[in-house]
């Protein structure tokens, strides 16, 4: 853990001056609560992720893809913590930091959804009145988390500025935080953001970490020789990542979503991929300066991926500090590549995963042969969530080991 506020040239707090109480007023509470345990905090959080998230997760021996790979592949079942995803990790911790803090109301964005319905979760089970932003474009792919949010008692604010996806969503929840920082805590969803967010998120994501490195010693007596998790912001991806940091033997692979192209239409101010590690540049977004996508004016970049949860078009500052150290090495695959992991590892292992996890199940396919003996995937989530946009995506592409989808074209009712 770590109270520097940069990663080498990345980090920061670019935030407009109304915001710096707020960020000051956290970063207090981060170091008082968080890193120094002040009044139990992190025992009442380590509890309360136990009772109410179902932590400790399993670390499975992936059978079937075991055998098909000649690799032992590991998953780490992120997708059984309560809610379906790795986000209650950080969800919870923020709004009970917000307790703490003696905040009255908790605001958050989401892209997948899967933030929000955790915010909205964290919330309800703590007493807290709560509001979620979300792009209307996400809304329209990902209505169950939608109507999970406002079962859960959260209000959904539509937001249809730009593409209406992440990026949108997180600019307008900014804007609500400046207006009401006195009462209102903003639970960002990843390892993004003015410090202290990017330190505090991955503090309470490292829980996967934590469990993983020393669930992987009592299976094989010593640790794997890569781990791999998607990467979007890059909050499971430095959760996965921040205890083997310091092992010099363990590669660790972020796998961002290469969309249709890596090639980038600066006239239309398009990325048609969201890999940032990969193709961005330094810049700021968000409060924090790292690694975007932008043109050669410095403007941000529309990104794009069959996963919202990726559709982002910067990433994790100490994420893009690692890569830039060579410690993490970035890596993509794309829209169809993800698609086709997603059908294997339901097929193969009785798992659906999100469309973001299926992202790293793409590359492990792929490049299983340079990955050594023993490999840990991240399962950071479900795919219930992604079903509807299975469907139709399916249904529009030639895919290997895709199921017979001819069952829609003759009952209708406008799946694809």
């Amino acid at each position: 853990m770590s109270t520097d506020s940069k990663f080498g040239e990345y980090g920061g707090q670019y935030v407009p001056e109304a915001l710096m109480p707020a960020i000051e007023e956290l970063t207090d509470a981060y170091e008082r609560y968080v890193l120094d345990n002040e009044d139990g905090f992190m025992d009442e959080f380590r509890e309360r992720m136990a009772d109410f998230g179902g932590r400790p997760l399993p670390l499975q021996r992936a059978d079937q893809l075991s055998q098909r790979y000649d690799t032992e592949v590991y998953l780490k079942r992120e997708d059984l913590l309560h809610g379906g995803a790795h986000k209650l990790n950080n969800a919870l911790g923020q709004v009970l930091l917000a307790k703490y803090m003696g905040k009255e109301r908790i605001i958050a964005e989401t892209g997948a959804g899967q933030h929000g319905t955790a915010t909205a979760m964290a919330a309800a089970h703590l007493d807290m009145p709560c509001e979620i932003y979300m792009g209307e474009t996400d809304i329209a792919r990902q209505r169950p988390n939608v109507f999970r949010m406002r079962t859960n008692g959260a209000e959904v604010n539509p937001v249809t500025t730009g593409r209406g996806t992440l990026k949108e969503a997180i600019s307008e929840t900014m804007r609500d935080w400046a207006r009401t920082v006195e009462n209102t805590h903003y639970v960002i969803g990843s390892v993004v953001g003015p410090h202290p967010f990017p330190s505090m998120v991955r503090d309470f994501q490292a829980l996967i970490s934590e469990e993983a490195r020393e669930q992987i010693q009592e299976k094989t007596s010593d640790l794997p020789d890569s781990v791999l998790a998607c990467a979007g912001g890059g909050s499971n991806t430095m959760g996965m990542f921040h205890n083997f940091v310091e092992d010099e033997t363990v590669d660790l692979y972020a796998v961002e979503a290469g969309g249709s192209s890596l090639s980038v239409d600066e006239e239309e101010g398009v990325a048609p991929n969201s890999a940032s590690l990969s193709t961005g540049e330094e810049g700021v977004l968000h409060g924090a300066r790292t690694k975007l996508l932008q043109d050669s004016d410095g403007q941000i970049m529309e990104s794009h991926s069959v996963s919202a949860g990726l559709d982002y078009a910067g990433v994790g500052p100490e994420l893009a500090h690692l890569v830039d150290e060579g410690r993490v090495e970035p890596v993509n695959v794309d829209d169809d590549t993800a698609l086709e992991a997603f059908h294997r590892l339901s097929q193969d292992e009785g798992i659906i995963p999100a469309l973001e996890t299926a992202h790293a199940f793409g590359y492990l396919e792929e490049h299983h042969d340079g990955l050594g003996e023993t490999v840990i995937v991240n399962v950071s989530g479900r795919g219930d969530k992604d079903l509807e946009t299975v469907i139709e995506e399916t249904g529009n592409r030639d895919l290997d080991n895709a199921p017979d989808m001819s069952i829609f074209r003759e009952i209708g009712g406008g799946m694809l």
